[in-house]
């Protein structure tokens, strides 16, 4: 089967891409994967290199939740019209929503993974305003959704937030996320640091929590400081002595801290699904996990929740473990083995290839 996927380079949804296609290629399917946003680094696109089936177009068109993108949705549409009769796909699988009404006569599967009015409505507690912005993203939003044969998500959480706020097609599905284990080294002796992984301007992943409690630790943030478009604003942030930022980090870096952390600190208030956490899991990190609804979900009892958006709360926990080894060891091992046997990249790649077929099936109900 061909399959054309559209991806983002700016964050969790490239590393989701990366799981996807090459599992896809791996099982003797044909991938034309299309990226927005910034042009991938070097590092982002290495993996793809011994990937034969793989047609990759990378292009800078700007992001379907970013405030001035009218002008290059417009344009990316109808690039992807072109594109979509050069290469003749059976089944389009979108990572955005705004494509999902292109006028091509394919199956088409949007992914939920994440969505402006969810976000505003986690972050604000309450929907955004009725600006002529969020007028226009709710219509392309809904537009798109309407063009889809099914829509799925990466957890329940996320679909409901969808189906709250959209009308969704009558077809839905939820597919976990999943991660290749043999990326990842849950074997080296852990020190004694907090990893979080969240950009640092993002009021959704505040990570600023780790700036604030008095927890005693060393901790270590990796990801954006600034927000794209806005790299030249000044940070007004108080960074502690004991927080190092570290920036954006390649994959490899990531594994290797990954691999010497204890503790790994998930602090979202909003989270349609979380790849990081599940990284650190696989990694033998414990997890500290803010005490929201789709954390419960994915992870149950593997982890250890702080009161939602508390940083003291989260500092009392954090020294917690770091004083009773052996209780952080038993939550590393939990959270390990509940990423083994739920989140694994082969089971994502096999219910994606179920979905395919359902909807490329001739006796679909169109």
């Amino acid at each position: 089967m061909h399959v054309l996927i559209t991806s983002d380079t700016v964050g969790g949804v490239w590393t989701y891409t990366q799981e996807l296609v090459a599992g896809l290629i791996h099982a003797g399917h044909r991938v034309t994967l299309v990226s927005f946003g910034k042009l991938p680094l070097p590092h982002q696109t290495a993996w793809m290199h011994p990937l034969p089936r793989l047609d990759y177009r990378p292009t800078e068109y700007r992001l379907e939740w970013m405030e001035v993108a009218d002008k290059d949705i417009e344009e990316s549409k109808r690039y992807l019209e072109l594109l979509v009769r050069e290469v003749q796909p059976d089944v389009l699988h979108f990572s955005q929503y705004c494509y999902g009404d292109i006028p091509v006569e394919i199956p088409k599967i949007i992914v939920a993974h994440s969505d402006v009015v969810s976000w505003w409505v986690a972050v604000h507690g309450k929907e955004p305003d009725d600006s002529p912005w969020i007028r226009r993203y709710r219509e392309m939003v809904s537009s798109g959704l309407r063009g889809a044969d099914i829509v799925v998500a990466p957890s329940q959480g996320m679909l409901n937030a969808v189906t709250e706020h959209y009308s969704c097609p009558a077809a839905r599905a939820v597919i976990h996320n999943g991660r290749s284990a043999a990326e990842f080294n849950p074997d080296v002796p852990k020190d004694d640091f907090v990893l979080s992984v969240g950009r640092l301007w993002d009021a959704a992943k505040q990570v600023s929590l780790l700036l604030k409690g008095h927890h005693g630790a060393e901790v270590r943030i990796v990801g954006w400081e600034q927000e794209p478009g806005r790299e030249g604003a000044a940070n007004t942030l108080q960074i502690p002595a004991n927080v190092q930022l570290l920036g954006p980090r390649s994959q490899a870096e990531l594994c290797e801290l990954y691999s010497h952390a204890g503790i790994y600190a998930a602090t979202s208030r909003y989270e349609p699904f979380g790849l990081s956490p599940l990284e650190a899991a696989l990694s033998g990190c414990a997890l500290v996990l803010n005490d929201n609804p789709v954390f419960h979900e994915l992870w149950g009892n593997s982890g250890i929740y702080f009161t939602k958006n508390d940083a003291a709360d989260l500092a009392r926990v954090i020294a917690e473990l770091r004083n009773t080894p052996q209780t952080r060891r038993e939550y590393a091992d939990r959270a390990y083995q509940t990423a083994r046997e739920k989140f694994t990249a082969t089971r994502m790649v096999e219910q994606y290839e179920k979905i395919y077929q359902e909807v490329t099936s001739p006796a679909r109900v169109v």
